[in-house]
């Protein structure tokens, strides 16, 4: 399955109904003049971001999108029904601009956010709208306006729904190439890493997620340090973090050191960044001396819950892919 992340749709509004020529007929009322109702307003285009969603492969196949008309108006002035919206589930982090012109529509940067793209036409009044002094008995009413036709252009810019960070040489490029099908460049230096990989997670269930491994996270990234800021801001949209640690590096006299300088990055870049629900991972289990520092790592941190994996050899995997699912679920 491709990962879909652009894509080029048409929506249309509904149209508004017509309005109604109608006269009041009554046995006490022979002339009781026009009663036509207005006609109902045609459905808009709305757009929702969700966290149920995490792509746009929905569009892969679903290229024009509808909204309901609106019906018709009727007599004793009854105004028609109007036109259902059409309610369309993005994930968060989509942009949606015009594809013809560019011009920016709205972007989704957080889920539960409702936003109409394109308005239904408007109902057309009935006949007795138009009744006047002079005109007692108007036989005409308003056409409903028609609906708009455009296309627009979806972006889904989160990076990722789950963000993996940690120092160089932590292991991250290697956990997204066990976990998905990407396979980033991996070397055993610093900084092998110079931009995000991406990687579509399939967990057999729902729809898949994406992971990525951001780069370049060392002691003074805030201020530009290494690959510097422009990763941070990649981080802000992820949803969860997964913060991956080399087992076999943890210093013992300060077990937490390499662990406490990412979180004080993310913490002097922006305080909505260092809360956001993070997962420690030790990494690198294969080596005997990782796993001689677990325990110095585990008695050395406040959390409850720490996975410990080997991304070379795939251990703990299942394990850590489970975990993952249930924080990207949660309310």
């Amino acid at each position: 399955m491709n990962f879909i992340d652009e894509v080029i749709i048409t929506v249309a509004s509904g149209d508004g109904g017509s309005g109604c020529v109608s006269f009041r007929r009554e046995r006490a009322l022979p002339r009781g003049g026009p009663d036509g109702g207005d006609g109902g307003k045609g459905g808009d285009i709305v757009f929702r971001s969700t966290p149920r969603k995490r792509t746009l492969q929905q569009f892969q196949f679903q290229k024009h999108l509808k909204a309901e008309n609106g019906k018709a108006g009727l007599g004793k002035k009854k105004t028609g029904r109007s036109g259902e919206n059409r309610v369309i589930d993005i994930p968060p982090g989509t942009v949606i601009s015009d594809a013809e012109t560019g011009r920016l529509l709205h972007d989704f940067s957080q889920s539960d956010q409702s936003v109409t793209i394109v308005e239904g036409g408007r109902g057309g009044q009935g006949n007795s709208r138009f009744r006047s002094s002079t005109r007692q008995a108007p036989r005409f009413a308003q056409p409903g306006e028609p609906g708009r036709v455009c296309q627009i252009k979806l972006e889904l810019k989160s990076i990722a729904d789950i963000g993996i960070i940690g120092l160089p040489n932590a292991g991250k490029s290697t956990l997204v190439s066990a976990l998905s099908s990407a396979r980033p460049k991996i070397g055993g230096y610093p900084f092998t890493t110079l931009q995000p990989h991406l990687g579509v997670v399939q967990t057999g269930y729902g729809e898949p997620f994406v992971i990525a491994d951001i780069p370049g996270l060392i002691p003074g990234a805030h201020r530009g340090a290494g690959l510097g800021i422009r990763f941070l801001r990649h981080i802000e949209r992820t949803r969860i973090l997964i913060h991956l640690v080399d087992a076999s590096e943890i210093d013992s006299e300060d077990p937490l050191r390499a662990y406490n300088a990412i979180n004080k990055e993310l913490a002097l870049y922006s305080a909505e960044l260092a809360a956001k629900p993070q997962l420690p991972v030790l990494n690198k289990l294969d080596l005997p001396q990782a796993r001689a520092n677990v325990d110095l790592f585990l008695s050395a941190i406040d959390c409850d819950t720490v996975r410990l994996i080997s991304a070379q050899s795939g251990d703990g995997l299942t394990s850590l892919l489970s975990k993952m699912v249930q924080m990207l679920n949660a309310p």
